[in-house]
């Protein structure tokens, strides 16, 4: 981690500009399910956006980015933060698949279950079959949905196996498979610690990332996968080895983390 760190002063304001941010979240999240998609997904970018920037995230991203077609799309992303899902939400806005869990966490649970987050039983091996189905109905009503296949958070320095399970939605209906690279660097322009949630609580994870005079987000977009003729095995390979490319890092080594999903595969 770096030894520059931002002053009390500067993070007290970045705390309470925080709360006032989620607390704004929570009043749009009640409106939230009743606009239609078009305005759901500015709704969430904006915040996103907005979230990032009171943390001193730097976001940048390169590659093909997501287009609006006709066949449903899939975001496949490698796990390192709670960050992952606003610095994809900022580009391109999704609904995202977590570990049940998350939806007793304080304020950002509520604020997770009003934005159609798609929450699975991460100790139910046979709840697999129901959140595919209910990613695989998300898709075909035109929803991107966004899935990290490592299960749970790494470092970022190594990239952890893909399990297969949660794509069997994208088989099922045809999906196009967006892999992208997720990165963070600090200040001196190494690997970011702060931005990792492993082994750690959310307070905490806060705390490190407050610290912080800036932190880099990199999302790397490869060529789409379309899953037409290909089984859930197939697609888990080809989108491990593609993100494995975009950040040079070889084809996985298990790390501990934070589970997500049932490694069933």
């Amino acid at each position: 981690m770096s030894n520059t760190t931002t002053s009390k002063l500067t993070q007290i304001f970045r705390a309470t500009r925080l709360l006032l941010h989620i607390i704004s979240g929570l009043v749009q999240s009640a409106f939230y399910p009743h606009v239609s998609q078009p305005v759901q997904k500015r709704m969430a970018q904006k915040w996103s956006v907005g979230l990032l920037k009171i943390l001193g995230i730097r976001l940048r991203f390169s590659g093909t980015l997501p287009e609006a077609k006709n066949q449903p799309i899939m975001l496949i992303a490698n796990h390192i933060s709670w960050l992952d899902v606003y610095s994809l939400n900022a580009v391109c806005p999704a609904r995202f698949v977590a570990k049940s869990e998350i939806r007793d966490w304080p304020l950002l649970g509520w604020l997770s279950r009003n934005v159609g987050t798609l929450f699975i039983e991460r100790a139910k091996r046979r709840d697999t079959l129901r959140i595919n189905q209910d990613i695989g109905n998300a898709l075909t009503l035109g929803d991107w949905v966004a899935v990290f296949p490592e299960g749970k958070t790494g470092d970022g320095t190594i990239l952890q196996h893909f399990h297969a399970s949660l794509l069997q939605s994208a088989v099922a209906v045809e999906a196009l498979l967006y892999p992208i690279a997720i990165r963070y660097y600090d200040a001196s322009g190494e690997i970011s610690k702060a931005a990792v949630y492993v082994s750690i609580s959310m307070l905490e994870s806060l705390r490190q990332i407050v610290k912080q005079p800036w932190i880099d987000a990199e999302l790397i977009f490869s060529d789409p996968i379309n899953s037409n003729g290909k089984n859930r095995r197939e697609l888990a390979r080809s989108t491990e080895q593609a993100i494995a490319n975009a950040l040079s890092l070889p084809i996985p080594h298990k790390v501990p983390g934070k589970s997500s999903y049932p490694p069933t595969e």
